[in-house]
């Protein structure tokens, strides 16, 4: 038999040669999940935060939930835009335009279509949308809520089983976020002062809220304390993209009108709140695996990680 592994004549393989073939194989991939498991534990040992936030990104999953997160806020965010629209007062309305206007610093045609959108000249709007249609819009929006609750529960290792949370959670988280979208406008200006207020303004509001989201989706699975690591991070970290923001968008927008109509500015905006989910789930996961360290962990009565906790099962 030829020893250089070609196919005789007649196309047969002996099939000693194709099992120590197969056997060959089997050890080469053996030795590789050794030495993958044993590079993993010295990691472990020698930087146990780094890879403990890199397994709970892996088991987030972090950029299938932070896109199809964003996903649902824009399919939220703009059906919502007609229902205010057609139903909120005048001065909602107006204060609506000056907080997002403020938020992303929107100029020019950009503007102009959200003045458009949000302050129909004629009642047809509210006839085309409907009470039933803009109720549907509403419940349709928890998407949005269940998609967060999905992300913190992953982001704690809460196990789907026996852990049913109240649908009321999603409306309430709603109707804070549309209000914290109001207040937007005067906080980021320092409710008149400046910028040098309304950024440390901004920053204790947005942890405010990002504390509250996770208790209230999580359904108090979760006490106060450990929740606070993974607020402050995000509201660092929304804060730093808000600036980013004013210097990207207005710009981005403005030419992808131009060039492209309006679906220039849905990708523009869709790709942004891409970029703003996937810093939102790191946020809350590196704060979930902040407070679950054993330093803070003691202080914060954090419960432990699900590793710690299966060996503890299996002991």
């Amino acid at each position: 038999m030829p020893s250089s592994g070609r196919v005789p004549p007649g196309g047969m393989i002996h099939p000693q040669r194709q099992a120590a073939d197969v056997s060959r194989r089997q050890r080469w991939t053996h030795r590789l999940v050794t030495s993958a498991r044993d590079a993993h534990a010295r990691a472990t040992t020698r930087f146990p935060v780094i890879t403990h936030l890199l397994d709970r990104m892996v088991s987030v999953n972090i950029f299938d939930s932070a896109t199809r997160l964003a996903a649902q806020c824009f399919l939220t965010a703009v059906p919502l835009l007609f229902v205010v629209g057609a139903y909120a007062p005048p001065a909602v309305r107006q204060q609506l335009i000056t907080s997002v206007r403020t938020v992303f610093g929107i100029t020019g045609a950009a503007n102009a279509q959200l003045v458009q959108a949000l302050t129909p000249t004629t009642g047809n709007l509210r006839q085309a949308t409907g009470v039933v249609g803009g109720l549907m819009v509403l419940l349709s929006a928890t998407a949005m809520s269940r998609a967060m609750q999905r992300l913190c529960k992953r982001a704690w290792e809460i196990p789907r089983a026996g852990t049913r949370i109240a649908p009321w959670r999603w409306l309430a988280w709603l109707v804070l976020w549309l209000g914290a979208l109001l207040v937007q406008g005067p906080m980021r200006d320092g409710f008149g002062v400046g910028a040098w207020l309304g950024i440390p303004v901004t920053l204790v509001g947005l942890t405010g809220l990002w504390w509250w989201t996770q208790h209230l989706l999580l359904g108090g699975l979760i006490g106060w304390k450990p929740l606070l690591p993974g607020a402050v991070i995000t509201a660092v970290a929304l804060t730093a993209l808000t600036v980013t923001a004013r210097l990207y968008l207005p710009r981005a927008l403005n030419h992808a009108l131009a060039e492209y109509g309006s679906l220039g500015s849905v990708f523009i905006m869709l790709s942004w709140l891409i970029v703003v989910c996937v810093a939102v789930a790191i946020s809350i996961s590196a704060g979930a695996v902040a407070a679950q360290q054993p330093t803070l962990a003691r202080r914060l009565g954090s419960p432990p990680p699900l590793r710690d906790r299966a060996a503890t099962a299996h002991a």
